[in-house]
């Protein structure tokens, strides 16, 4: 549903209904967000209103520079709004939170640490006990698929592979929120693809809370329950769309007719 820049975005079909009450984990209301550039001001995101539910799929898409990442750093409580409310599970965003984990759009590993030591560098910073979290680190690693490479350095594995390593970090501290801020978008197609089927596993596995930014029309359409198209800057929620895509959702989903019918609603809002 969508009422000028409000959207709302309900809980689907199948939802624990003690869940759907509980409210939104995520509600923006009015967000705007400035930028001070010496005597000018560059506005990013203006009136930007946004419910999300507990175990949605949201991704957003529009032009280069229409705020899509602004809105998802300050939801990660990376940057401060300048104006209106962003709150997570009912409480105002003031920094960063364990209850989120983030991916951005390189792996940023650090290349003097094994692939098991950058899953486990949340620990380091939240200042948590690592002896806790080393066999869910492990297993996450199984979980991908790279468990022979724990001890390995991240130079010695592919642009896709750190990716996954990279997977794992966001989920080591068992986040409610994951924010995915064009994790896959410096990826070759297959490798791309491949990483999709990979997130989608995991999420309808684990069915986190995800808000996925992306440039690619069709990926968004793949993952995703709903997605928030965004006007160019100053970046506003234009529509939000439906995806009516049965689940849980595959490689043949890629040649399925109504794929294809999805993909050219998206984007014939663009213009």
């Amino acid at each position: 549903m969508v009422l000028g820049n409000h959207v709302r975005l309900v809980a689907r079909t199948g939802e624990d209904p003690a869940e759907a009450s509980a409210g939104p984990i995520i509600e923006i209301a009015n967000l705007c967000k400035d930028y001070k550039l010496g005597d000018e001001t560059l506005i990013a995101l203006e009136n930007v209103s946004l419910s999300v539910a507990r175990g949605e799929f949201i991704s957003l898409v529009g032009p280069s520079g229409c705020g899509k990442s602004t809105l998802l750093n300050v939801i990660a409580g990376l940057i401060a709004k300048s104006s209106g409310m962003a709150r997570l599970e009912a409480t105002e965003i003031a920094g960063p939170s364990r209850q989120i984990g983030m991916m951005f759009q390189t792996p940023v590993l650090l290349p003097w640490r094994t692939n098991l030591d950058n899953v486990l560098l949340p620990v380091e910073v939240f200042g948590l006990k690592r002896r806790d979290y080393i066999d869910r680190a492990r297993l996450l690693l199984d979980l991908v698929g790279l468990g022979p490479f724990t001890n390995r350095y991240p130079s010695e594995l592919s642009g896709g592979m750190q990716q996954r390593v990279a997977i794992c970090r966001m989920l080591l501290c068992d986040p409610d929120v994951l924010l995915m801020d064009e994790p896959f978008s410096a990826l070759d197609e297959m490798t791309r693809e491949f990483l999709n089927m990979e997130l989608l596993r995991i999420w309808q596995e684990r069915r986190k809370t995800v808000v996925f930014v992306t440039h690619n029309i069709g990926e968004a359409v793949l993952l995703s329950d709903r997605i928030g198209v965004m006007s160019a800057r100053p970046g506003r929620l234009l529509q939000v769309v439906d995806i009516d895509l049965p689940r849980p959702r595959t490689k043949a989903t890629l040649v399925d007719p109504q794929y294809f019918r999805q993909v050219a609603r998206v984007r014939g809002l663009f213009g």
